[in-house]
C-alpha cells in the first residue's frame, strides 16, 4: 500500500478485443485517472499481536538514524523546541550496536 493522491484525469483510446461484442475490433475511448505517489521513506514500524478483541500493538521499532527532516515533523514548534526527539533511542541503538546485540 502506497499513500498517494488523485492529481487528475485524462482519457485514452484503445482498441476493443471481446469476441462477440458489438464493439470488437473498435476503438473506444475511456477516461483514466492520474495518481500521484511521493517518494516515501521508512523509519520504523509497528509489530502487532492477535488478540480475542483484535490486534493490539505489541512493539515499535525506528531507524537508528532518523534525520532532522523526520524529526521536524513530530514538533509542532520546531524554532522554539529543544530538539530532544528520539535521543534515548538513538542512544539505546548505539549502545546496542557497539555491542553486537539486537535490541
Amino acid at each position: 500500500a502506497f499513500m498517494s493522491y488523485k492529481a487528475g484525469m485524462s482519457h485514452i483510446v484503445r482498441d476493443v478485443d471481446r469476441p462477440g461484442s458489438k464493439l470488437h475490433k473498435k476503438e473506444v475511448a475511456e477516461s483514466v485517472s492520474i495518481v500521484e505517489t511521493p517518494p516515501m521513506v521508512v523509519v520504523g514500524f509497528v509489530g502487532y499481536v492477535e488478540t480475542p478483541r483484535g490486534l493490539r500493538a505489541l512493539t515499535s521499532v525506528w531507524a537508528g538514524h532518523l534525520s532532522e527532516e523526520v524529526k521536524r515533523r513530530f514538533y509542532k514548534t520546531w524554532h522554539k523546541s529543544k530538539k530532544k526527539a528520539f535521543t534515548k533511542y538513538q542512544k539505546r541503538w548505539e549502545e546496542a550496536s557497539k555491542e553486537g546485540k539486537a535490541m
